[in-house]
């Protein structure tokens, strides 16, 4: 399908009706080649050729600003106009040498790590890994010119004629990428690995569960100890995933830590709690405009499937007597803030409130780029209807619930004033240390008594010097803390 632009009207060739407004924007540009005014015939080598019609993708309007400058509008969440962040698009019939100013002009958020530093991704047909553009090219600023939104503007080179290019917010993980991921796990056939359906979403894709334990080592007698985590219920926080995936790695993996854990542990994973949003390219919500991470309390089966099927999982196990809910983290990404970092809650019991503090601490000393100062508790009224409210007021005393962040950008390090941007590989990395955290929060609370061998580590894995945050390095800290928290008990 082709358009043309000029004097920033959009024809919609299907239906014929016209649109000049932002607001009128509900689906993605789809090949959409753009051509300066008045030009009329086949188009030439650098006129640009849009589309954001595949997964993920969100593009909503492109409008012809010069030969070397473009306007570009974000497709807001489906049914819910507020949220404008999300991009994912490709560009071709670019000409060799071709520079270019590509302003996204309706970002709905004011505050944004680009002023900070961070930048989009990009990548290629022939260049196939993501990689950030340089900070230099990027500028984010409120411009009178477009109801004083904030833009973000960033120049780029093409030089390669023949290939497709693609930008995006932050590194995409799709439901599909996520469903072959899984598919390779199943094909292993890891006798402590299961992977369900525990329903489907409004547009009937899967919301997968995965159980990861070595259940001949549970003793039917003994209390199970079990670990509930989700991720991907803010559609366009791809990083949570990546994270959810290093998890997922870990605990399937040799490493004698992760074999003690499936030997003592329940762990049960929901990576995507939001299939519909991520396919559709959304930010904050499913595909009916709903922020599934406000709906906690009173999920709806038809309105919110996926939230609801969770939910009755949860309070199904949590009043099992056999089974002993422990942890239950949900895995977000942030857009304001460096490093990973945890939000808890707030409680009367003082005691409470500082053993709510020993896993974000123990994380600390395992991740370099965890933020312990970053990391807060509170009872916001507007959090009541998150997974990490409802579920720390439903469980018991010795339940801890917890929101993981990891920043869209990069994280600091000890003693360095330089950002270092995340990669996917990174992100995967904070989660395959969180899950090694388990251990050590066990071991420290005298709940696993296994004197198995678990220093043989990768050095990805080693114990890390803390991000100045914290509270002591590596291995020793973790020693500190277990002599200050000798009367932790569960």
């Amino acid at each position: 399908m082709e358009r043309k632009m000029e004097e920033n009207t959009v024809r919609d060739v299907e239906t014929g009706s016209e649109a000049g407004g932002e607001d009128a924007l509900v689906g993605n540009v789809n090949k959409l080649t753009v051509s300066p005014p008045g030009y009329s015939g086949a188009p030439r080598k650098g006129h640009l050729v849009f589309d954001a019609c595949f997964e993920s993708g969100n593009l909503g309007r492109v409008d012809y600003i010069s030969e070397f400058e473009f306007d570009l509008f974000i497709r807001p969440d489906t049914c819910n106009p507020r949220f404008r962040v999300w991009f994912n698009f490709t560009v071709e019939n670019v000409r060799e040498t071709q520079r270019v100013i590509f302003n996204v002009v309706n970002f709905s958020k004011t505050k944004s790590l680009y002023r900070d530093g961070m930048s989009p991704v990009v990548k290629s047909t022939s260049r196939p890994k993501w990689q950030r553009l340089p900070a230099k090219n990027v500028y984010y600023y409120r411009c009178p010119d477009h109801r004083r939104n904030y833009v973000m503007s960033f120049a780029f080179c093409f030089d390669r004629e023949d290939d497709v290019y693609q930008f995006a917010y932050c590194y995409p993980y799709t439901y599909s990428r996520l469903q072959h991921y899984l598919a390779s796990l199943e094909r292993r056939n890891l006798p402590y690995l299961q992977r369900e359906q525990l329903g489907l979403s409004v547009q009937q894709r899967r919301l997968d569960l995965l159980t990861i334990t070595n259940s001949d080592h549970l003793s039917p007698e003994r209390e199970k100890k079990l670990v509930f985590l989700t991720a991907r219920v803010h559609p366009g926080e791809s990083p949570a995933s990546f994270v959810c995936q290093g998890v997922i790695d870990f605990l399937v993996s040799q490493h004698p830590v992760a074999q003690i854990l499936r030997d003592h542990v329940i762990f049960k994973i929901v990576p995507m709690l939001n299939p519909d949003g991520v396919y559709l390219g959304n930010y904050r919500c499913s595909l009916m405009g709903f922020d599934l991470n406000r709906h906690w309390q009173d999920p709806s089966p038809w309105a919110h499937p996926t939230l609801h099927a969770v939910k009755q999982l949860i309070v199904q196990m949590n009043q099992d007597p056999r089974v002993s809910l422990e942890f239950y983290i949900d895995v977000h990404a942030h857009s304001t803030m460096l490093n990973g970092f945890m939000y808890g809650n707030v409680f009367e019991d003082e005691e409470r409130v500082q053993r709510q503090a020993v896993f974000p601490r123990l994380l600390c000393q395992n991740a370099p780029d965890f933020s312990f100062s970053n990391t807060s508790f509170n009872r916001d009224v507007v959090k009541a209807g998150t997974g990490r409210r409802f579920l720390g007021g439903l469980l018991d005393d010795t339940s801890y619930c917890y929101t993981l962040e990891v920043s869209f950008y990069s994280y600091m390090t000890a003693g360095s004033n330089a950002p270092v941007p995340y990669t996917e590989e990174t992100y995967m990395k904070l989660g395959r240390n969180v899950a090694r955290t388990f251990l050590d929060y066990y071991k420290l609370n005298n709940l696993i008594k296994d004197n198995r061998t678990t220093h043989i580590e990768s050095p990805e894995l080693m114990p890390q010097t803390g991000n100045g945050k914290g509270n002591g390095t590596g291995r020793d800290a973790v020693d500190r803390e277990r002599e200050k928290s000798q009367s932790i008990r569960r």
